[in-house]
């Protein structure tokens, strides 16, 4: 692959997830598929064949989030080949993002979801004990702790403090932050790691959270666990792991909590992408306001 070198610098340079890597990797390929179509060496790649490129892309039908990913994806490797010195400029320096309509995160109801961590044990769902305090343990922490499901996924049993009641998060790009843990919290995980070490004697795992078998737990796993409860609470489609963190972030926007601190709970690298959960405490207040003010 001629773009292989960029795909091990991304791996192994600037640490990039395997779900990052795979989808620069897909963008190239469907990059250099078109150049070889359109007889174009790289070298040659210049404003006008990108714009050309994007425009195809539009025109085929692809979203604009999806088309500003490329863009992304391209312009870093096109910065790359430039320190390379494999090409004289980047193409793609005056290729603007595309505008993309934003979109409000979809939430759980609190009150239900905290109705149903709290009535957990009565739901019998699994028969297993093991599994059903895992589940629990796995909705606690996605909705307690505002984590993404690849941070929840590599967290070891070492890096729970139950003394300072806090936890070790492995965020994006490697950056480790600690997230606090609620009382309650502290004690089911104590409770859990017990049961884990009981029923699981030939345990091979590496993770806190793990398989039925003692394996370390997977994404598709976590998906599964999470539709499978927020089915009982909510008829809505979207019923990702994702969505217990935006509820996490919105909720402790809707009770004061200051927006630099939930910038660092969530482990964001900026504001701006915190700034998101604003909008949805605006529409809440917005409703409460027409339902229960006489001039609305």
């Amino acid at each position: 692959m001629p773009y292989s070198d960029f795909l091990n610098f991304l791996n192994h340079e600037k640490k990039y997830s395997v779900h990052t890597s795979v989808a620069y990797e897909k963008e190239l390929q469907n990059f250099h598929a078109f150049m070889d179509r359109e007889g174009v060496a790289l070298a040659a790649v210049d404003y006008r064949f990108m714009r050309h490129y994007f425009a195809q892309q539009k025109e085929s039908g692809k979203l604009a989030v999806s088309i500003n990913r490329s863009i992304s994806a391209l312009r870093g490797y096109f910065k790359y080949l430039q320190r390379e010195q494999l090409v004289k400029a980047n193409p793609l320096s005056l290729i603007k993002a595309l505008k993309v309509p934003k979109k409000l995160p979809t939430l759980i109801e609190k009150d239900k979801l905290v109705n149903l961590l709290d009535n957990f044990e009565e739901l019998n769902l699994v028969s297993n004990e093991f599994e059903e305090k895992r589940d629990f343990i796995v909705l606690e922490l996605l909705f307690g702790t505002g984590i993404r499901l690849a941070e929840l996924i590599k967290i070891k049993d070492e890096d729970i403090d139950f003394y300072n009641k806090k936890i070790l998060i492995l965020g994006k790009g490697n950056k480790q932050r600690f997230v606090p843990l609620h009382k309650t919290l502290v004690h089911e995980i104590d409770l859990y790691q017990c049961l884990k070490k009981d029923q699981l004697l030939q345990n091979k795992a590496s993770r806190f959270i793990v398989t039925k078998e003692g394996k370390d737990a997977y994404p598709k796993l976590i998906y599964r666990i999470v539709k499978k409860y927020l089915t009982l609470i909510t008829s809505q489609n979207k019923k990702s792991p994702h969505v217990l963190r935006h509820t996490f972030a919105t909720s402790l926007l809707d009770n004061g909590a200051d927006l630099n601190a939930i910038k660092e709970l969530l482990g964001h690298a900026g504001l701006s992408s915190t700034q998101v959960y604003t909008h949805n405490s605006a529409e809440r207040l917005k409703s409460i306001y027409k339902q229960a003010h006489p001039k609305a």
